[in-house]
C-alpha cells in the first residue's frame, strides 16, 4: 500500500532567482515610468490646458502609458495605466468622480500591452495603437460618466470630444511614442516584454 499523503521523494525545481541586475532594471523601468507620467501630467494640466480646443487638448498621460505597454506588455501596461490613472483623477482641476480615469487607462495599457504580445510593432502599427488607444481609453472615460451621471454630456457631443482627442493624442503621439520608445530600448536592450 502507498501512502498518499507521503511527500515526493524530490522536490520540483525552482525557478531561477532574479539577480541583483535584473531588479535593478526593474526598478529603473518603473523610475522611468514614474517620471514619465509625472512629465506628462504636468505638461498636460499646464501646456495641454492652452493647446485645447474646445476642452480638449492631447493626452500625453494615455501616451506614456501606450508607450510602457508597447515596451514591457500587458502587465506592465495594466499598472503603469491603473497607478497614472489615479493620479490624472486627483490632480486638479479634476472635475469628475475619481477613479474614471484610472479604469480607462487601465484598459488602455492592457490593449497596449497585448499589441504589443505579437512581437515589434512599426511605426504604423504604434500610431494605430494610439488612435485605439485613445478612442477606446476617451470612450471608457465618457462613457463611466453617462453611467455615474457625472457632468455627462449627450452622445454626439461625447463622440465629437472623442473624434478631436484621438486626432489630438496622434499628433501628440508621433513625438511621445518615439522618445519614450527610444527610452525604454536604452534600459532593456533585449526588448523582451514582461508578461
Amino acid at each position: 500500500m502507498t501512502d498518499l499523503h507521503a511527500r515526493p521523494a524530490t522536490r520540483p525545481a525552482r525557478p531561477a532567482a532574479r539577480t541583483t541586475a535584473a531588479g535593478t532594471g526593474d526598478a529603473a523601468r518603473w523610475l522611468l515610468a514614474a517620471l514619465a507620467v509625472g512629465v506628462a501630467l504636468v505638461l498636460q494640466t499646464t501646456v495641454g490646458a492652452e493647446l485645447a480646443w474646445r476642452g480638449v487638448g492631447p493626452d500625453l498621460v494615455l501616451l506614456v502609458v501606450v508607450a510602457g505597454g508597447l515596451a514591457r506588455g500587458a502587465r506592465f501596461g495594466i499598472v503603469l495605466g491603473f497607478v497614472a490613472g489615479l493620479l490624472v483623477d486627483l490632480a486638479p482641476p479634476a472635475d469628475h468622480v475619481a477613479g474614471r480615469w484610472a479604469l480607462a487607462l487601465l484598459v488602455v495599457g492592457y490593449v497596449a500591452g497585448r499589441v504589443r504580445q505579437d512581437g515589434p510593432v512599426g511605426v504604423a502599427g504604434s500610431l494605430a495603437t494610439v488612435a485605439a488607444c485613445s478612442f477606446l481609453g476617451t470612450s471608457v472615460f465618457a462613457l463611466s460618466g453617462l453611467v455615474l451621471a457625472d457632468r455627462a454630456g449627450d452622445v454626439p457631443g461625447l463622440l465629437t470630444v472623442v473624434g478631436v482627442g484621438v486626432g489630438w493624442d496622434l499628433l501628440a503621439g508621433v513625438l511621445v511614442l518615439p522618445a519614450m520608445a527610444w527610452a525604454f530600448a536604452r534600459l532593456d536592450p533585449e526588448g523582451a516584454p514582461t508578461r
